[in-house]
């Protein structure tokens, strides 16, 4: 029997060829149309130096975003925490989900691309250590009256934090990774977990983050089990080849975003992983009728075990009318079937 999902939209904002105020508006008007089919939640890549980041500053598009929905959920996913003062992140996801009416969640991370965060100044090889004490800050800030901190990056010693979180104690964190260290670290601190990746290696991840939590202490302190997730992105039209035909190119454009940084220092570490054939093969992209992607979504939750589905429709240079068309089809004719 397959298992009943929670549904999210997963983004990018990668400019394509698109105006930027246009691609803005456009992404405000997909994510209204989740919200009011009940999804979950919108999750949203940080990215910078790249054409992959027309929105290198989540918190400030989720400003936006907040007053033109009403209960989806929303996370970047991830902040890169190395990049961040974590007092000031702090505060600002505090804002947030107070002018959200309590509606934000919070993914972490310390970065893929060590060209990312080498454009920032800061040294890829020092980024764990950095995570680590900065996630510790950005928790003690909502939690704690005042903040005392002393640590090798960060010292702070009764440091006032007005504003708190309207969730108490604090907001959901979320993890992204597709590594078994990362599954081991988001289960062990009950994080929601979402992973990419072809089928087999998410349900291998999905069963090694159940085993873990349930082995932890964490699991004893909440009241509900994390959420299980992976990301595919996905298009839909009425025959399978019409489909194929319209998102090639599309994602050309989106392979060529994901790759440039990496490709302007001439690595090619992930050309192979992102690459269309691969991405088909591995069913990490759902293109096709609706049939299609329906039969392939319900085999990948049946084989994984997962209980979060997150599709991304907006990628690379698809119109955003048919973006637009894609999820619409998706509500109505695949998620009945998802959520039954």
């Amino acid at each position: 029997m397959t298992p009943k999902l929670e549904l999210g939209l997963f983004d990018w904002i990668d400019r394509g060829n698109f105006d930027v105020a246009d691609l803005y508006e456009q992404r405000i008007q997909l994510v209204e149309i989740a919200d009011q089919a009940g999804f979950y939640g919108y999750h949203l890549a940080e990215h910078h130096g790249t054409s992959l980041g027309a929105a290198p500053s989540p918190s400030v598009f989720f400003s936006a975003l907040a007053q033109r929905t009403s209960q989806i959920r929303f996370s970047a996913m991830a902040f890169l925490l190395p990049l961040y003062h974590p007092v000031r992140l702090a505060e600002e996801i505090c804002m947030l989900d107070h002018l959200s009416n309590g509606r934000v969640e919070v993914g972490v991370s310390r970065g893929v691309s060590p060209y990312e965060i080498k454009g920032y100044g800061v040294d890829p090889d020092s980024t764990q250590e950095v995570f680590d004490e900065s996630l510790e800050v950005i928790v003690k800030c909502m939690t704690d009256d005042s903040l005392s901190y002393n640590g090798k990056h960060f010292q702070f010693d009764d440091l006032e934090v007005s504003v708190k979180p309207k969730q108490k104690p604090n907001p959901p964190f979320w993890y992204p990774t597709f590594s078994e260290k990362g599954t081991k670290y988001a289960a062990n601190h009950g994080f929601n977990f979402i992973t990419l990746g072809p089928p087999e290696l998410t349900a291998q991840l999905s069963a090694l983050y159940q085993q873990t939590f349930e082995e932890s202490k964490t699991s004893m302190q909440l009241k509900k089990q994390p959420k299980i997730g992976t990301m595919r992105q996905i298009f839909i039209a009425d025959t399978d080849q019409e489909a194929m035909r319209i998102a090639e190119p599309a994602y050309n454009t989106w392979y060529r975003s994901i790759t440039e940084l990496w490709h302007k220092n001439n690595d090619t570490s992930f050309d192979d992983f992102f690459s269309w054939e691969s991405c088909l093969n591995n069913e990490t992209i759902l293109v096709g009728s609706v049939d299609s992607v329906k039969s392939k979504i319900l085999d990948l939750v049946e084989k994984t075990g997962i209980n979060y589905f997150a599709g991304s429709f907006a990628w690379g240079s698809l119109p955003f009318e048919k973006s637009q068309e894609s999820l619409c089809r998706f509500i109505k004719e695949i998620s009945p079937s998802l959520s039954a």
